[in-house]
């Protein structure tokens, strides 16, 4: 691990050159190509440099001991040794943290697909209540949301809604969000007051960029046609709405939610893209499946990962076995608790890797 990180420091110092190297700062793509790079190993660098200064301390101190002392000086130096080994311990097990491979998309903004499943009306409130979560979560970040497509019921929920959320870290910190979310509660509508069981699917799906993916207009079906459902007077007097087909996938995207035939196709273009690189990545993950089995961020939509219970004030994450009962501030985006513990759990699974 040593070699490694001796490596890394290297490469870090090389780039300290680089960066003010006029030449290079002329070069603005290049230049912001080995900025990124300098950032991604500055803190693993610190970290690395840390460790050796405990190192050496812990040497010097080893050293003292060798030494004539009395014995409250070497009571003191022995205390001394005992809380460098803790830090030396500690400072490691972060080193290694450091030194996981970084998921390339971990920077990158975000598409959130919610869509209602089983329960009816009830699953498409809830599948509301998570899209306010989202928004909510994303607002104590100061990440931006736009809102891509909807389909709503008309009280307050969604059959689906498609939105992006624009911010650093983005989907480093929502990645683990997707799956079924299931909910238990008394609906509104039940006069009976029994416990319904409803659930909504989340997709997370990091923006593709145009690097990431290129589509050839050969490959689009594009169809034009009137809105239609809520949105105000512009709705069934224009040809607005646009369907966009994939041929070779097969995939779908509507959008109609705009006044604007163009602002819509934008929206469904970019919709397309970033589903055709998900397709790409999932493509990827299979590949490695066994490797990856039971592992957090495996990304797996038809498994089953949190429960959230009403009566009980409790939501329930069933990968880490964690509940907290605080089902309402969870539901009014404080997420971070949930997520923390997430991502613990990845790196554990990463590093026993």
């Amino acid at each position: 691990m040593l070699d490694k990180l001796k490596a890394i420091e290297e490469k870090y110092n090389e780039l300290n050159k680089q960066v003010i190297d006029p030449e290079v700062i002329n070069d603005r793509e290049n230049w912001q190509k080995l900025m990124k790079e300098h950032a991604d190993l500055e803190p693993i660098v610190l970290k690395y440099r840390e460790y050796i200064k405990i190192l050496d301390s812990l040497e010097e101190a080893k050293e003292m001991l060798r030494d004539k002392l009395d014995d409250e000086m070497k009571e003191l130096v022995k205390e001394e040794i005992k809380d460098l080994e803790e830090k030396e311990e500690t400072t490691r097990e972060e080193l290694k943290v450091l030194l996981i491979p970084k998921d390339p998309n971990d920077h990158k903004n975000v598409i959130v697909e919610i869509r209602a499943g089983t329960g009816g009306d009830e699953a498409a409130l809830f599948a509301g209540d998570l899209y306010r979560m989202y928004t909510r979560y994303a607002e104590r970040n100061r990440w931006k949301t736009e809102v891509m497509s909807t389909n709503e019921i008309g009280i307050g929920g969604f059959k689906e809604v498609i939105f992006m959320i624009k911010g650093k870290g983005a989907y480093s910190r929502l990645k683990y969000e997707s799956g079924v979310h299931r909910v238990q509660r008394v609906p509104e509508t039940e006069a009976s007051g029994r416990i319904h069981t409803s659930a909504a699917t989340v997709a997370v799906l990091p923006e593709a960029e145009d690097v990431d993916i290129e589509i050839h207009e050969k490959d689009l079906k594009i169809d034009i046609y009137r809105s239609s459902g809520a949105g105000g007077q512009h709705v069934n007097t224009t040809d607005s709405a646009v369907r966009i087909t994939h041929l070779p996938t097969g995939i779908v995207v509507a959008c109609q939610d705009e006044r604007s035939q163009i602002k819509n196709r934008e929206k469904a273009m970019k919709i397309l893209k970033t589903r055709l690189y998900d397709k790409m990545l999932m493509d990827q993950a299979a590949e490695r499946a066994e490797e990856r089995k039971g592992q957090v961020g495996s990304g797996d939509r038809s498994e089953r990962i949190r429960t959230y219970n009403f009566p009980q004030g409790r939501v329930t994450d069933h990968r880490i076995n964690l509940t907290l009962y605080k089902l309402n501030a969870f539901l009014d985006g404080d997420l971070d608790e949930m997520i923390d513990a997430l991502v613990t759990s990845d790196q554990a699974s990463k590093l026993s890797e």
